[in-house]
């Protein structure tokens, strides 16, 4: 008899006792099965946890225990916000920020959900059959809220956790249900749609028509539309209003590489997504098996039952955030004096009001309940947003249709990838689940193949749609931000979104009319569109609210095209070879080369701009610099002050962008631009302000700034110089002491390569480190090692699993 990798898995064995957990009630109960939850975890060195069960309930059940046991905190605030708890437990003017693009009060944050949740939505797509999820991950789901509460059960409650971050806390409560988990998945979903205007939803209310100081132009006497006003934002501040900075983009890079260009004549992939340090999007690491059925292993977000970033034995795959919008604003004419009533082709339609009580603790500790009044149309919720050209004025009011509140497919789509056989199986099982929310995807399978495709949830608002329906305001956010604004007179007709007949539901584009490309080369993407996978053959046709076409790419894109291009070429200096191997793959992450440099570099461009910006001991600096983001590089900040000022400045470049040549343009900085030498010469004065050596090692400035993090140098750099390992301090305040304190990007990176006779090597760091609990060990060794440039062996077959095992235990329940 076949002996099964359950057993084989326990080396030592810690049996934590029955748990018996608080079920959900409705759709989604959470009743375990008769015979309970069994599942064997064990982790290997820096805590990754490998969690083997004969079930999908039980498999979820040891996930759910796992992940508590690294990051409960993380998970019990992700419960109490999609509960529109916030401002009960931590008052309602405390900001939260996910790190990503929601930014609002607790307040603001529980208005929105608590609605959410009392027009029970996720109920409602539970029941879907078409727009819910399937049998296995509701079994998955209902398990992994299970194991939550049996972590918190088995040390008492929230007085016995280890972290003091949310120890003793009240809001930590062993109660989460699969309908929680349910909405933190759909949360996330609406992560780059309705999360980006919290605050422009909550607060949204009529305009005062008796005031005539508010802004706007006066009433209309009959029903138009409002015209954009004269000075509008830059393309730049309205793409940072719309959760879109291109200077702090919401990115990663992955490169895929088939047998045409490897040294094993199969595939390997890169991927390296670019996620926050702080706060609730943390990736964590964990290997799923069920024998004979389903063995995955990678990253998933915290609060994600499935591997969103991994690999099985024949198919590894990353994600890099896509430039497709999720939604469109709907823009609705108002009857004169009549702020609340907007025409359709109907009549007059009355906004539906939405009613909402949040309690809201005090200073002093007592509690009262806070009402507040939503708005919605049919399409969506109203806001009033007019720094993004999107008011409730006197003529007319917008609402948001979201493509991605319209499903809760994502984790059926990531739990079938995982089971794919090559890339060709992976892109099928993601169409047939619909449920990408917002990511491209890259892809190489053991047989050789790279795969880059967007076929995310996409609202099906083709071109000629565009042209027919967009308001005047659209026509200007479409030229400026390529956001297609439609006519909500006719949304219930002519303008609303179509359908196409292999869309696995209505209004969103199908497989057939979203991109992709598989090649036996390699393919690539750092967040730019889907315009150009591999220079040899751009991808053009589709619908512009995918993205652009025919446009420049960044220089981390650029970057990201070199390093594959140098190493075919034997340019790198990694090996002798012209292919890429597996070493050579790995050691492209931690290459640090900063591409912006390489480019103003080039004919002593810098040089010159220093020297006229009287640069003095800073410009023998950078002349001697390495070029690289490396902890012992001398110059890196010098350089990076200076781009952070420079890349936007008008005629940068001498050379313009050339669609016939991407690759190398533009280029030739332009030393003879005023703006360029100011940019230098205010650089230099803020680091000498801040008393920054010039020639202060990269390392004693950029350091780790996760919570609770010791000062760790880091390596890697700012994307928009052109660091493809990209790092970024976007919350100063959290570590005032500290000049570059990392709080995002570079996270979850995995190296994967097929071999030979089925086997695989995969290498992995997860940047921040396993555990969130900032007294435990695991919560900085990987950051030493990702510092160090090394990385993680990730043990992947049953044998490997038993090396490396630090220790087995099972967790078992009902």
């Amino acid at each position: 008899m076949r002996r099964s990798r359950t057993a084989a898995a326990l080396l030592t064995l810690a049996l934590v006792p029955g748990l018996v957990t608080l079920a959900s009630a409705g759709a989604s109960s959470g009743a375990a099965p008769a015979d309970g939850y069994r599942a064997t975890i064990t982790r290997t060195q820096h805590g990754i946890p490998h969690i083997v069960a004969d079930d999908f309930g039980s498999l979820g059940y040891g996930e759910g225990f796992a992940t508590a046991e690294t990051s409960i905190c993380n998970l019990a605030d992700t419960v109490l916000t999609v509960r529109g708890q916030r401002s009960q437990y931590l008052g309602p003017d405390r900001h939260y920020r996910d790190g990503v693009t929601l930014d609002a009060t607790n307040l603001q944050t529980d208005t929105l959900f608590t609605d959410i949740r009392n027009r029970r939505v996720v109920q409602r797509l539970l029941a879907d059959p078409r727009r819910g999820p399937g049998r296995q991950t509701r079994s998955l789901v209902r398990g992994y809220a299970a194991g939550v509460n049996a972590y918190l059960r088995s040390v008492g409650g929230s007085r016995g956790i280890h972290d003091p971050e949310c120890r003793g806390k009240p809001w930590v409560q062993a109660n989460a249900t699969p309908l929680d988990i349910w909405y933190a998945v759909y949360a996330a979903n609406l992560l780059a749609s309705t999360g980006v205007f919290v605050p422009q939803i909550a607060d949204a209310s009529p305009r005062d028509l008796t005031n005539p100081t508010d802004g706007l132009p006066a009433a209309p006497s009959a029903p138009g539309f409002a015209q954009p006003p004269t000075q509008t934002p830059s393309r730049k501040q309205l793409l940072t209003r719309l959760g879109r900075d291109p200077d702090s983009p919401f990115g990663s890079n992955a490169t895929a590489v088939g047998s045409g260009a490897t040294t094993t004549r199969k595939g390997m992939l890169l991927g390296n997504p670019h996620f926050p340090w702080r706060g609730r999007y943390r990736f964590t690491q964990f290997h799923l098996t069920v024998p004979g059925r389903y063995d995955v292993a990678g990253a998933g977000l915290i609060g994600s039952p499935v591997v969103n970033i991994g690999w099985n034995n024949n198919v590894a795959w990353s994600h890099t955030v896509s430039t497709a919008y999720r939604f469109t604003p709907y823009e609705y004419r108002l009857v004169p004096g009549r702020p609340t009533t907007y025409l359709t082709e109907d009549g007059p339609t009355e906004l539906t009001q939405r009613v909402v009580h949040v309690r809201v603790k005090h200073p002093d500790g007592t509690t009262t309940t806070v009402t507040r009044t939503l708005y919605r149309t049919h399409e969506g919720y109203v806001l009033d947003a007019p720094d993004v050209l999107m008011p409730w004025s006197h003529a007319s009011v917008f609402a948001l249709r979201d493509a991605n509140a319209e499903h809760l497919r994502t984790v059926d789509t990531f739990f079938q990838m995982a089971k794919a056989h090559d890339v060709g199986s992976l892109l099928r099982a993601q169409d047939r689940g619909a449920g990408m929310p917002w990511v491209n995807t890259i892809a190489a399978d053991r047989d050789g193949h790279a795969l880059y495709a967007d076929h995310s949830v996409v609202p099906n608002v083709p071109d000629d749609l565009v042209q027919q329906c967009s308001t005047p305001t659209g026509v200007v956010l479409e030229q400026l931000a390529g956001l297609p604004a439609l006519d909500g007179t006719r949304a219930r007709s002519g303008c609303a979104w179509r359908t196409d007949a292999d869309a696995e539901r209505p209004g969103i584009f199908g497989p057939s009319h979203l991109p992709r490309e598989v090649r036996r080369d390699w393919v690539a993407n750092a967040n730019d569109s889907y315009w150009l996978p591999n220079p040899k053959q751009p991808l053009e046709g589709y619908p512009g609210i995918i993205g652009c076409e025919r446009c420049e790419r960044t220089l981390r894109t650029r970057m990201v095209y070199r390093y594959v291009l140098d190493r075919l070429a034997g340019t790198d200096g990694l090996a002798a070879h012209h292919r890429v191997s597996p070493t050579t793959l790995a050691a492209t992450e931690h290459q640090n080369r900063v591409y912006g440099a390489e480019v103003a570099r080039a004919g002593g461009d810098l040089d010159t701009v220093c020297r006229l910006a009287n640069g003095g001991s800073a410009c023998d600096v950078l002349h001697g610099w390495d070029g690289h983001s490396d902890i012992d590089s001398r110059g890196t900040h010098v350089f990076q002050e200076f781009w952070k000022r420079a890349q936007n400045v008008p005629g940068l470049w001498q050379v313009p962008f050339d669609a016939a040549d991407p690759v190398n343009t533009p280029r030739d900085l332009n030393q003879a631009n005023p703006l360029v030498v100011k940019a230098m010469r205010d650089a230099l004065d803020y680091l000498h302000g801040r008393g920054i050596a010039d020639d202060a090692r990269w390392g004693t400035l950029q350091v780790a700034g996760d919570d609770g993090a010791p000062p760790i140098p880091i390596g890697g750099g700012e994307g928009f110089a052109g660091n493809v390992n990209a790092v970024s301090s976007r919350d100063p305040a959290a570590n005032p002491d500290r000049p570059y304190a990392v709080s995002y990007g570079s996270s979850h990176i995995q190296a994967v390569a097929f071999l030979p006779d089925r086997r695989l090597v995969a290498r992995t760091i997860l940047t921040y480190s396993e555990s969130m609990d900032r007294t435990a060990a695991t919560s900085s060794d990987q950051t030493r090692l990702f510092s160090q440039e090394r990385w993680v062996r990730f043990p992947w077959t049953p044998a490997q699993v038993r090396r490396d095992a630090v220790r087995t235990y099972v967790v078992s329940g009902r």
